[in-house]
């Protein structure tokens, strides 16, 4: 490595480390407001601290283990920085440090290319103004962050014709999520491109492989009989199982026409190229070959979720997406800066991110501050808690909390808790008015100690918690 690379490598690490410490203190500012949810922080944030404990991780919120849920049995990496200082902030923190330092994997592929070293700050601003990663760093959390590095690594090892760093960088992809198996599948069909036949069938044995080996083997062991990935039911009319899926799809290829939805795929393609398709070119054809598997998954899914840039799914294919784009300026010989096509991309940042919800969206909930505070305080760390999903993070440090949800409680489910934290006026996400304040009446009918706030936040607890606890001396409200 040269001087001025040297030189840039550090400058691009420090600006890294900055944007990684700003988008931690957006998702943490997010948390603070009482905008994250029990699906999916208040589940890892539950494992975590049940991992650092040496407890079983099982997600009461899922009611699944932690193994059956997504196999990322790379989760359980962060159980050691639990056991020293138990908070959601590592959750954060990693998450938005590993989007952020994803830019220098990228930056070496930039070098690789034997593109302009001056230049090598491209690939890095294509890769932080990707409005997937920055709505992915903002909704909640997702341990397949931690693999974006090593996705963009993988392919630079590949190129480099290094054998083992492209396996280690293979294994951690599958190690943090199932999903990620349709990426290293991907991976291999694009080493069969290049007629690297070896490397190509390996891959794809090891994705499917371990793909198999989830669904037919751990998932069905950790969770009960016949009971494989979650989002298995996305793709029901396909099939029941991995195998009868893939076996349909392949003996009746034109099932796939009734499946995918074709009103929507015109949406779908611009939203996950338009940042950088400007900068493709033919040869970007290889490397975007990696992506079909995953796209095609997203596509025929019955979840529109997986179709958007708001949640998680489609966070591989930005980086696909910028490796395809250096790529493409190696190809037209890059040596100045595109301008107008770097403009284009931060015209779509502005257009597709969602900065402005801190201005907006997000303060929706911080006049309940003071009072979801005061009520926390109150929660004694033994008890047993059903609450609303959005509260539910603030209070995942437990043995048992669930959501409410959507159906009404009944008595038997009420029995299992201790504490019940409510707020009919603003149900929060899968939730209603009507059913939590028919659960709040269900729990003083049971003669629950309840108490209430003005923001129409109430807190119940049965009378022997009430007895255990150090808060005496409150009066209840109704």
């Amino acid at each position: 490595m040269t001087y001025s690379a040297r030189t840039n490598f550090r400058r691009q690490l420090t600006t890294s480390l900055i944007v990684g410490l700003v988008w931690w203190l957006s998702s943490a500012l997010r948390h603070l407001w009482l905008q994250s949810n029990g699906f999916d922080l208040g589940i890892y944030d539950q494992v975590a601290w049940q991992i650092s404990r040496g407890l079983e991780p099982r997600s009461s919120l899922l009611g699944l283990h932690h193994m059956g849920n997504h196999g990322a049995w790379a989760f359980y990496a962060i159980g050691a920085a639990y056991y020293l200082w138990p908070s959601i902030q590592w959750l954060l923190a990693s998450q938005a440090l590993s989007l952020a330092l994803t830019a220098l994997p990228l930056a070496a592929l930039w070098r690789q290319a034997r593109l302009p070293e001056r230049l090598s700050w491209l690939p890095c601003l294509l890769w932080w103004l990707q409005p997937q990663v920055f709505n992915t760093n903002l909704f909640d959390f997702h341990p397949e962050v931690w693999a974006m590095p090593a996705l963009a690594g993988c392919i630079w090892c590949s190129r480099a014709q290094k054998p083992l760093p492209w396996l280690l960088c293979l294994l951690w992809l599958l190690g943090c999520r199932d999903g990620l198996a349709l990426v290293v599948i991907g991976l291999g069909l694009s080493e069969l491109v290049q007629r690297r036949w070896c490397w190509g069938l390996f891959a794809i044995a090891l994705g499917l492989g371990w793909m198999l080996s989830l669904s037919e083997w751990l998932y069905p062991w950790l969770n009960g009989p016949d009971q494989g990935p979650a989002a298995l039911s996305r793709f029901s009319s396909l099939g029941d199982s991995i195998p009868s899926i893939l076996i349909g799809s392949l003996q009746r290829p034109w099932v796939l026409v009734d499946v995918v939805p074709w009103q929507e795929l015109p949406i779908y393609v611009v939203l996950i190229s338009v940042p950088t398709a400007l900068f493709w070119r033919r040869n970007s054809l290889t490397v975007l070959l990696t992506a079909l598997p995953l796209w095609l998954v997203n596509l025929i899914s019955s979840n529109g979720a997986q179709r958007n840039l708001v949640h998680h799914y489609n966070l591989p294919l930005a980086v696909i997406a910028v490796v395809a784009a250096i790529d493409g300026l190696q190809t037209s010989g890059c040596r100045a800066w595109p301008w107008r096509r770097l403009a284009w991309s931060a015209v779509c940042w502005a257009a597709l991110a969602k900065p402005w919800f801190f201005s907006g969206h997000y303060l929706s909930r911080v006049d309940q501050l003071t009072d979801v505070n005061e009520a926390l305080r109150r929660i004694p760390a033994e008890s047993r808690v059903i609450t609303t999903s959005h509260l539910a993070p603030q209070l995942t440090h437990r043995l048992q909390i669930e959501a409410i949800g959507r159906n009404p409680l009944n008595q038997r489910r009420l029995d299992r808790f201790d504490v019940m934290l409510l707020n009919p006026s603003d149900p929060g996400w899968q939730s209603g008015s009507s059913v939590q304040s028919k659960a709040l009446q269900l729990a003083k009918g049971d003669n629950w100690y309840c108490q209430s706030w003005k923001s129409g936040l109430e807190l119940c607890r049965k009378l022997e918690e009430v007895s255990d606890s150090t808060d005496q001396n409150d009066a209840p409200d109704s």
